[in-house]
């Protein structure tokens, strides 16, 4: 019985669970703060994120050996996600006009990046 059990489980099909994450770790300029960081966010998970299937969080250290960096925690439902969403980024920004340009001035203004890194998470 558990055998017959075990088979049947195994034969149903399993929603993957796999996710890409986008890691980007920064920090705030002079001169900008938290709060103004997080309405370019939201503009980004509203106007731009949202369309290529890509959302954003911030996550600010509460305990750490580095207090001045936070992280931009980007996620897709896999690294093709991610690959188009990036295509789609690195053209838009040769159009002065689009919205990719005017946010990435908007972070520059706000932001420095220090380091970049991408994952697949189980």
């Amino acid at each position: 019985m558990n055998k017959i059990l075990v088979i049947a489980l195994l034969s149903l099909p399993l929603p993957a669970l796999a996710d890409f994450m986008d890691v980007i770790e920064f920090k705030l300029k002079d001169g900008c703060e938290f709060s103004e960081y997080l309405e370019i966010v939201a503009d980004f998970n509203d106007n731009w994120g949202k369309k290529h299937e890509y959302r954003s969080e911030i996550a600010a250290p509460v305990q750490s050996n580095n207090l001045e960096s936070m992280f931009w925690v980007g996620r897709t439902t896999d690294a093709a996600t991610f690959g188009a969403a990036w295509d789609a980024w690195r053209n838009e920004l040769a159009d002065s006009d689009s919205k990719a340009s005017q946010l990435s001035a908007r972070f520059a203004e706000c932001s420095e990046n220090i380091a970049r890194r991408g994952y697949d998470t189980y």
